[in-house]
């Protein structure tokens, strides 16, 4: 035993084994994540069965099961439920009954021992809304205008092709009031503005000013015809509606321009039921969202997040490396050269609310304040970019992960052997061209690991981003057609805030459950294809080198 410790033997296995069980632990929130993230987007069945307790009229229930637990008989009696006294253990059910608007509830608890057969209706219908979540039942009649225009077996066609037609109609609706109407709206406001710095300059003549009436007045006709194709639309799409028959038997009118989409899961096959997941996934990636959040996709969040990053890349990389070159190639070793690394050491163990709200206050509040002043007065006192925005968030992000490229390039410049440098030199190269010529190319691979550490943090931040630019739903994204086609001074969305804010202020919590699931594996499939975009570059670049050192 003593020569069995002497070897080294059971540390290599405590290493070992430390290691497992952080793979272990690894793989098993990915698997967790995987699974409820992507059973998000399944048709589960409509479950119809009949609820009596004790002593109170039979419930008819309506809806999709989310789960089911065991729980103590002693438990249920404690919280008011009347299990016999004999009964150890019971069985409930969560079910997701829909219908807020008509019941006012939305998820619901059912013991088993009092519910009836379930049973699975074909022509159970599941209707996704653009307001009050999904509707639960069955649908009794299509109309026109207040008319009957199909029922019994037309009915599911005839619905079928009238919600894609309103479909189509709103898409356009909502093309004409984002891009359309968005757009004259962006020039007014340009026109306002340079009419206003007109103004302050002293510069505003009657010639001048007759020109920003006629061009008011175009944008106003063209609006005009806009809204005036936009009120057709309207009327066009609440032509149409479906009546449902719900749980309890209460028939309920829905107009087709407030459904998104509508299935039968019980009456679908398997192959069916692929298609619509598959349908369901993309719509999740490229929609925008609806409800507070949890409703629709989260397209912002993703645009918002992918942005940042590279908006953050494109500033930490430079600054990172020339800081980096600067202290391991020209500054001058000594006391402060070391009080100058500690730093930068110490400065990667700072909290990063601690980044956020010095972003808060040095970018956006002092260098966005005097920015405005500067270049914007015609626009005060409403900020362009004396307000939380993209460009300050990146700008927050790229402060927080400075220490890590500045680390790892150094690292890197450290592994070049000197005997390349010396044999530059001794073939008459400068300094300047053995640095920038030798030696930086051959630390690029390490520059590039820094970057990937350094995007791997940016884009599970959330704490400073909450304070600097990111919000809860923007309203636009910060790229667009209009110039100058980058707007750094808007808000954005993110994926890590869209979770914190589905998971923690949703007033539907378990509804939100699956949503936040499904958004934790985006955001993890995100940073996984942002690090090996940048691994794949890395990895070129060290063979590339590496070949031409041989």
């Amino acid at each position: 035993m003593k020569e069995w410790w002497k070897s080294g033997s059971p540390w290599i296995w405590l290493n070992g084994g430390a290691v497992t069980v952080s793979m272990i632990m690894v793989f098993g929130l990915l698997m967790l994540i995987l699974i409820r993230g992507f059973g998000h987007f399944w048709p589960h069945g409509v479950v119809q069965a009949y609820y009596e307790l004790p002593g109170a009229d039979r419930v008819e229930v309506v809806g999709t099961l989310r789960r089911s637990e065991t729980l103590t008989g002693q438990s249920m009696r404690e919280a008011g439920a009347p299990i016999p006294e004999d009964q150890l253990v019971v069985t409930r059910h969560l079910f997701k009954l829909g219908n807020r608007d008509v019941t006012g509830r939305d998820f619901t608890y059912f013991i088993d021992d009092f519910l009836g057969e379930w049973r699975y209706p074909k022509d159970m219908t599941v209707l996704e809304r653009r307001e009050w979540g999904d509707f639960y039942g069955q649908p009794l009649r299509v109309l026109e205008a207040g008319s009957t225009v199909a029922e019994g077996a037309e009915l599911w066609p005839e619905f079928q092709a009238r919600l894609a037609r309103t479909n189509q109609l709103y898409d356009e609706i909502r093309q004409i009031e984002r891009r359309d109407i968005g757009n004259i709206n962006f020039r007014l406001e340009r026109v306002r503005l340079d009419q206003r710095r007109a103004e302050l300059r002293g510069t505003l003549t009657p010639e001048l000013e007759r020109q920003f009436v006629e061009r008011r007045a175009a944008l106003d006709a063209e609006y005009a015809v806009l809204q005036e194709r936009l009120d057709t639309l309207i009327d066009e799409a609440r032509r149409d509606a479906i009546v449902m028959r719900a749980a309890g038997g209460q028939e309920v009118t829905i107009r087709l321009d407030r459904i998104v989409k509508a299935w039968q899961p019980n009456n679908m096959s398997i192959p069916s039921k692929v298609v619509f997941y598959v349908q369901s996934f993309f719509d999740f990636i490229f929609g925008y969202p609806r409800e507070a959040n949890t409703e629709g996709g989260i397209f912002p969040a993703i645009f918002g997040t992918v942005t940042m990053v590279l908006v953050m890349s494109i500033i930490v990389t430079p600054f990172g490396v020339l800081a980096a070159i600067y202290l391991r190639e020209y500054a001058k070793q000594g006391p402060l050269l070391r009080t100058i690394r500690i730093s930068v050491y110490n400065l990667a163990g700072v909290p990063s609310i601690v980044f956020g709200v010095f972003g808060l206050g040095f970018f956006v509040y002092l260098t966005g304040g005097a920015i405005d002043r500067t270049f914007f007065p015609e626009a005060l006192p409403a900020p362009t970019f004396g307000t939380p925005g993209l460009f300050w968030a990146s700008l927050t992000l790229a402060l927080l992960t400075l220490p890590v490229v500045i680390v790892s390039t150094e690292e890197g410049l450290a592994r070049i052997p000197s005997t390349i440098r010396q044999g530059s030199l001794a073939l008459g190269a400068t300094k300047g061209e053995t640095l920038w010529k030798v030696v930086v190319p051959l630390a690029t691979p390490a520059m590039m690991t820094g970057l990937i550490l350094a995007i791997a943090r940016a884009a599970g931040e959330v704490a400073p981003l909450m304070l600097v630019g990111v919000v809860k739903l923007a309203p636009t994204l910060p790229i667009d057609g209009n110039f100058p086609f980058i707007h750094l001074e808007r808000k954005i969305m993110h994926l890590g805030f869209h979770i914190y804010d589905v998971g923690f202020q949703s007033p539907h919590a378990e509804a939100a459950e699956a949503l936040v699931y499904a958004t934790a594996l985006i955001l993890v499939l995100l940073i996984v294809m942002l690090n090996l975009t940048a691994i794949t570059i890395r990895n070129h670049l060290r063979e590339k080198y590496r070949a031409e050192s041989d």
